[in-house]
């Protein structure tokens, strides 16, 4: 018996069937790391967005935006207080021009908190929170050098955590009123870093050691939602305020040790 002679093309079928599976399987190694590494947090696909994003006229609230306001509006409810208290009782220049520095600021800043969240229909809150009440305690009770040094401490460490918050909310905001107001927030801050640390009373090791162990604020959630088809409605930003610094001799002299 004669054997059956080969059917053409099956060869070729086959070998195009393998080319076309070696294909498909390199396109899906490829698209899986992609689509892992663009659904991580933290990445370049990822945002602050999430399914708590509010569309207002003036582009999306995010929960992250809705926090840096109501972050603001703590910020001036005791350091405006503990501002006054170290026109009061600071003992130096420098001590009392950083105090005057944080009721000038908070003064303007906490009208802008309000006049954006009013827009934006934040909800605020009337008081400080525990760890604020906290600090205000502490200040009250301090006298002297020690009071010049608490506040000093307290205040720039307070300055320091928001100041990131800030950054991290004027990068990546797409909300019109949020990113004026951080604007100022930014302006601000830094101008009462500046003071504090004129008083020569800032504990730098200590204070980089507070911020390391309390860590950074992050981004929260990452899905994006839909938005449907409103338009941001731009918003100009209030002036800056420009608070001068204290003159370099009003600072304590420096700590001689024995």
């Amino acid at each position: 018996m004669r054997p059956r002679p080969p059917i053409k093309g099956r060869g070729i079928f086959s070998g195009t069937g393998i080319i076309i599976s070696g294909l498909a399987a390199t396109l899906v190694a490829l698209a899986v790391p992609i689509w892992s590494y663009a659904d991580r947090p933290g990445t370049a696909g990822a945002n602050v967005l999430s399914a708590d994003t509010i569309l207002t006229q003036y582009g999306p609230l995010s929960v992250q935006d809705r926090d840096f306001i109501t972050k603001a509006r703590l910020a001036g409810l005791w350091e405006l207080p503990a501002g006054q208290l170290a026109q009061e009782k600071g003992t130096t220049p420098a001590v009392r021009t950083a105090g005057q520095h944080l009721v000038d600021g908070h003064t303007f800043l906490d009208q802008r908190v309000r006049d954006v969240a009013a827009k934006l229909g934040v909800a605020l809150p009337n008081e400080p929170n525990d760890q604020q009440k906290q600090w205000l305690a502490t200040l009250k009770a301090a006298q002297g050098e020690d009071f010049d040094r608490e506040f000093a401490n307290i205040v720039r460490l307070a300055h320091g955590k928001v100041f990131s918050l800030v950054a991290q909310v004027r990068a990546g905001t797409q909300n019109a009123q949020v990113r004026a107001l951080a604007d100022d927030a930014n302006t601000t801050v830094l101008d009462h870093i500046k003071v504090l640390e004129a008083t020569g009373y800032v504990d730098f090791a200590a204070l980089a050691r507070d911020l390391a162990a309390s860590g950074t604020p992050t981004p929260a959630g990452s899905a994006q939602p839909s938005f449907g088809t409103g338009s941001p409605i731009p918003v100009t930003p209030s002036p800056s305020q420009n608070y001068s610094l204290p003159p370099a001799e009003s600072s304590p002299p420096p700590s001689i040790s024995p």
